[in-house]
């Protein structure tokens, strides 16, 4: 059971549900951070009175150190903050809950700092994947998945002893609020509907993510580097119900799956609790009152981002950041209502084309590809 932990992104969905857990099991934390949200994030230190918080926004960290004054908690701001914070030496577990590429150098820094890493943070992954697992490797730490469909597999990889019995990973997807719809259908969707969610509640960005299915791009990438999987050996599988939360596939062709109701709190309880199983704050899963499982392939055409993504983690080297960055920009520009849906992963699909791919030797290679992607996708509109 983590005793003491840092919560990086603490006011977000992720955050809050650790929160929650952290409360049930009286997990002291030690640090929390925030973008901007200052009301929220002034409540979570007075309730659970962590040594340091960061604001990243500047303006936002000097309102909350004048609102905290009466508290001991040390206010710091910007990336400097969140590398402290992630390094901070009386914290065991860090928890990225960060959303973009605004997670990697603290995940870089928490791993320098000797600490266990639960991520739910994907971008970390997708950007700078074998820069980060060699981070890893070389300090000798843990690095545990909080995104439900990496949890999944991790703990039905926990019924592979070894991993040559291992043929596939199955990921699945709910296919979001567009799942059947073509292109032509797909014209004219509104932010709103692209954030309507079936079954998930999350925050804006990823939600668009989900609509597009970039998300799911974003996790076979994530995949790969998580469990050392080709990109050939990582299926996806739509799954409308979101109760199987991914699979494996044996050299036999038996199958493994986790199953639970799609809730959150779950896999960041496992992930704060490994290897130990304790109670759960989510109900008790009744397969009755579901009935029927659905399963479909994924329309590669309609949404293009996947397909985008795909080939992204085939070129190697520096794309998968580039379709991240992308991503990042071209999502942010259709919730400002700049662009149209579709544009999303045409923009994404562009970078990928056409911007060259490098080897990953430092954080600036990756850093770099970044900062290209994003100017790629503002120059073409």
């Amino acid at each position: 059971m983590t005793d003491s932990l840092v919560i990086l992104g603490s006011t977000g969905s992720i955050g809050t549900q650790t929160l929650d857990v952290a409360r049930k099991y009286n997990i002291d934390i030690k640090a929390l951070t925030a973008f901007s949200n200052v009301k929220l994030l002034e409540e979570q230190i007075r309730s659970f009175k962590p040594s340091v918080a960061v604001m990243y926004d500047e303006k936002s960290a000097n309102d909350l150190k004048q609102r905290i004054a009466d508290t001991n908690t040390k206010v710091l701001c910007g990336m400097d903050g969140l590398i402290e914070a992630s390094s901070m030496q009386d914290a065991q577990v860090v928890l990225n809950a960060l959303v973009g590429m605004v997670g990697l150098e603290p995940t870089l820094a928490a791993c320098k700092a000797g600490k266990t890493i639960a991520l739910a943070n994907k971008e970390t992954l997708v950007a700078g994947g074998e820069l980060v697992m060699n981070t890893v490797k070389d300090n000798g730490v843990s690095l545990l998945p909080v995104d439900s469909e990496h949890s999944a597999i991790f703990q039905c990889l926990q019924g592979c002893p070894e991993k040559k019995y291992l043929k596939k990973l199955i990921l699945t997807a709910s296919g979001g609020p567009f799942f059947g719809k073509k292109r032509d259908e797909l014209k004219d969707v509104t932010v709103k509907e692209a954030l309507a969610h079936p079954n998930w509640s999350m925050g804006a960005k990823i939600t668009v993510d989900s609509a597009s299915m970039m998300n799911k791009g974003l996790e076979i990438i994530e995949a790969r580097w998580l469990f050392d999987m080709q990109a050939d050996d990582i299926d996806v599988v739509v799954h409308r119900q979101s109760i199987i939360h991914s699979l494996i596939e044996f050299q036999d062709n038996s199958v493994l799956a986790q199953l639970s109701q799609p809730d959150m709190r779950i896999p960041i309880q496992y992930a704060l609790t490994y290897p130990d199983r304790v109670e759960s704050p989510v109900k008790e899963l009744d397969l009755t009152s579901i009935g029927t499982f659905t399963f479909d392939k994924p329309d590669y055409e309609t949404f293009e981002c996947l397909s985008a993504c795909k080939k992204a983690l085939s070129k190697g080297g520096t794309s998968p950041a580039i379709a991240n960055g992308a991503n990042e920009a071209a999502n942010l520009l259709f919730r400002e209502g700049k662009i149209s849906f579709l544009k999303i992963g045409e923009l994404v699909s562009g970078a990928v084309d056409s911007l060259p791919s490098v080897p990953i030797k430092t954080l600036s290679d990756v850093l770099n590809a970044d900062k290209t992607a994003r100017e790629y996708v503002y120059s073409s509109i």
